[in-house]
């Protein structure tokens, strides 16, 4: 860490990757120089960056000149963009931590970090005691469950239409009932907590997953239970939905902000 500007570069221009160029306009100590987008949309999000981010270039790759990458743009972009540049030693953060259910990507990514020297961060995102989790790992887990609840809006777009009529249904229905690596495959959009947990905690194959729609909530509840040799916990948090996009709750967005943060701060937590 040092007093310089730190130059960060955006994989992905969705409603995450927007809030969190708005909320680090004029920032001290962090500045967005790039933003990582299909060839075909450079244009469109360089008059979009325009507005609200003076300075930031669109771009289809991580520049060479990338000192820290933040991805925010799903499985795809970590093939493409997230590898290369752990392979080139540039330090990765990683929002869609759903795609690592797929355990080669998993091992891609450690492999091209220690080819590079360097580390790969994947984001608490939307639910919080995951230091614990993986601290309690270490003594050994027995069991480790997660309920995610979302309302019916909040599963739009996925297999939970299959499942259910969305917009008719009047009580909580239950859309999967699952380990978590099949729960983060189906559902790779809304079930990033529930690879988050596993990964933390006892894996994909070990960790019970739970998602509900449920229209009388209006809020992303996310309830984590765990027993070990630490003793046990239950948590349980109730977040609001970003409102770009009701599938992401606006914590992933400030999970992201503190991974910047820490990496200009004196001091982290």
């Amino acid at each position: 860490m040092t007093n310089c500007t730190l130059n960060v570069t955006l994989i992905g221009d969705g409603a995450i990757a927007k809030a969190i160029l708005e909320r680090l306009t004029n920032h001290a100590k962090l500045r967005i120089t790039h933003v990582v987008v299909r060839a075909e949309k450079i244009a469109m999000t360089q008059a979009e960056l325009e507005k609200i981010s003076k300075g930031c270039t669109a771009v289809s790759h991580v520049p060479e000149s990338a000192a820290l990458v933040l991805e925010c743009a799903g499985h795809s972009a970590i093939h493409e963009h997230v590898i290369p540049a752990l392979e080139r030693g540039v330090p990765c953060g990683i929002v869609s931590i759903g795609a690592l259910s797929d355990e080669a990507l998993v091992e891609a990514l450690s492999r091209a970090a220690s080819q590079g020297g360097t580390q790969v961060h994947l984001l608490s995102g939307a639910i919080g005691a995951i230091d614990a989790l993986a601290s309690a790992k270490l003594a050994g887990l027995d069991s480790v469950t997660y309920t995610g609840r979302k309302p019916p809006l909040g599963w739009k777009g996925s297999p939970a239409e299959d499942v259910c009529d969305l917009s008719a249904i009047t009580q909580p229905t239950i859309l999967l009932r699952a380990k978590a690596r099949e729960a983060s495959h189906l559902y790779p959009k809304n079930a990033n907590v529930a690879a988050t947990v596993s990964l933390a905690g006892l894996g994909l194959d070990h960790t019970e997953v739970t998602l509900i729609a449920d229209p009388t909530i209006t809020e992303n509840i996310h309830e984590v239970e765990a027993h070990g040799a630490f003793g046990s916990f239950k948590l349980e948090m109730r977040g609001k939905p970003l409102p770009d996009n009701p599938k992401t709750s606006m914590l992933t967005v400030l999970s992201a902000l503190r991974f910047l943060e820490n990496q200009t701060s004196p001091i982290t937590i």
